[in-house]
């Protein structure tokens, strides 16, 4: 495979990994964690999930397996141009 591909997998995987930062950074805290202990879960949830936060789990997912998927075809890459 030409190092092009590599090179393009790597571009992909540095944007997915801050993409994934920023919208795991953007849930909803469930309480019950650190957050709750410094004064986080003083709010109350209210009754069910959003369609904004419904949204922001499906991108997250999303973005999660294309991370993955550059990590797995890196890792194929490396093992062809090695051997």
């Amino acid at each position: 495979m030409p190092i092009e591909f590599a090179y393009t997998l790597i571009v992909l995987l540095i944007t997915t990994s801050i993409l994934l930062t920023l919208l795991i950074l953007l849930h909803r805290g469930k309480g019950g964690g650190m957050s709750s202990m410094f004064g986080g879960g003083v709010t109350s949830s209210l009754a069910g999930s959003s369609v904004a936060e419904k949204n922001l789990d499906r991108y997250t997912v999303l973005v999660g397996i294309i991370w993955f998927a550059c990590i797995v075809g890196l890792g194929f890459w490396l093992k062809t141009t090695i051997a």
